[in-house]
């Protein structure tokens, strides 16, 4: 069983920013439409479009190739970042605002891979959100803010419906401000907001909760809340169950990181976990950018795998933006 936060640490981080959080949640779930009892540890898997795993029969291809290399887990887009609502939602501003895309029946997905034996994770974008943005009139478009109290409605509504789908886990991505300025002033308040926002979540959501960072925040002078985007890993590791820092060796600034996988992916893992008890189980890169000359995708990915398993990293995922892991198949068939 899961540790659940006192409701008093909940009301005090929302609070900071008059975050109402309700006595009980006029969206739980049945009993029925509970998600499974599956442990969220140790999940090792895979990252899919909505357009992706709505292609007749790619998901069936990909659970079978999930199976045949040992893997388990399944991230499937149910909001993307096109603001697109993948399945065909009954929360009525998704419809106002044209963001209603309905490429994904969510049980049947949920069942198709519960039936394998595997654990199915929702990815929500959250505050990255050109419809939603254009709607509002966001002067940060494509963003809205989490401190505009109808974004942050929006996104839990849908939140509600992915987990009465039945959903082993939801993953929230742009949980964050956008990267509008320079690291080093005091932004604290936007830290504030990124948590409030999911001390609300997990007041109102029984099913556990995950959220994408940036590689960058599990570096130690993120504890400062000095990056403007608003992710302190100290405080939003305490809100949810497991944190996925997105490792992409290809994203960080400084060439010798780009140039070494294997040490880039190791040095910020062993930096996380020196601050952090929370379970860590990161994104790792799945896909051909800056990799380093003399260097397949398949080393490559072989090399990021070994870093995160000898750092004891809480499983791990990977992404591949097309959804083409030809290169991933290949590296763990060489291992």
């Amino acid at each position: 069983m899961r540790h659940r936060l006192p409701l008093r640490t909940l009301i005090v981080v929302a609070g900071l920013l008059g975050v109402c959080i309700p006595g009980q949640s006029p969206m739980s779930p049945s009993p029925a439409a509970l998600p499974s009892p599956a442990s969220f540890h140790g999940r090792r898997g895979v990252y899919l479009t909505a357009y992706a795993a709505a292609q007749p029969g790619f998901l069936e291809e990909t659970l079978d190739h999930l199976a045949r290399f040992g893997l388990d887990t399944v991230v499937i887009d149910v909001k993307n970042n096109q603001g697109e609502v993948c399945y065909p939602s009954q929360v009525d501003l998704a419809h106002r605002i044209g963001a209603v895309k309905p490429l994904l029946d969510l049980p049947a997905v949920v069942r198709a891979v519960h039936a394998r034996g595997m654990y199915a994770i929702a990815r929500q974008v959250v505050f990255y959100d050109p419809l939603l943005a254009r709607h509002l009139g966001s002067s940060t478009a494509p963003w809205v803010l989490p401190t505009v109290e109808a974004a942050v409605e929006y996104n839990l509504a849908i939140a509600g419906e992915v987990e009465r789908a039945g959903f082993d886990e939801l993953q929230f991505d742009y949980i964050r401000f956008p990267d509008d300025g320079p690291i080093g002033p005091d932004y604290s308040a936007r830290c504030v907001a990124v948590e409030a926002f999911l001390a609300h979540a997990r007041s109102r959501l029984d099913l556990p909760l995950s959220v994408d960072v940036y590689g960058r925040v599990m570096w130690p002078w993120n504890a400062r809340r000095i990056d403007p985007i608003g992710q302190h890993l100290e405080g939003m590791a305490g809100l949810v169950d497991v944190v996925s820092p997105m490792l992409y060796p290809s994203h960080f600034v400084e060439q010798e990181l780009k140039n070494d996988p294997y040490g880039t992916v190791r040095r910020t893992m062993d930096h996380g976990l020196a601050r952090v008890k929370a379970p860590l189980r990161p994104f790792l890169q799945a896909f051909a950018m800056a990799i380093p000359p003399g260097m397949t995708l398949a080393e490559y990915i072989v090399a990021q795998v070994r870093a995160a398993e000898e750092t004891g990293a809480d499983g791990y995922l990977f992404w591949n933006p097309r959804s083409d892991y030809a290169a991933l198949w290949e590296a763990l068939g060489s291992r």
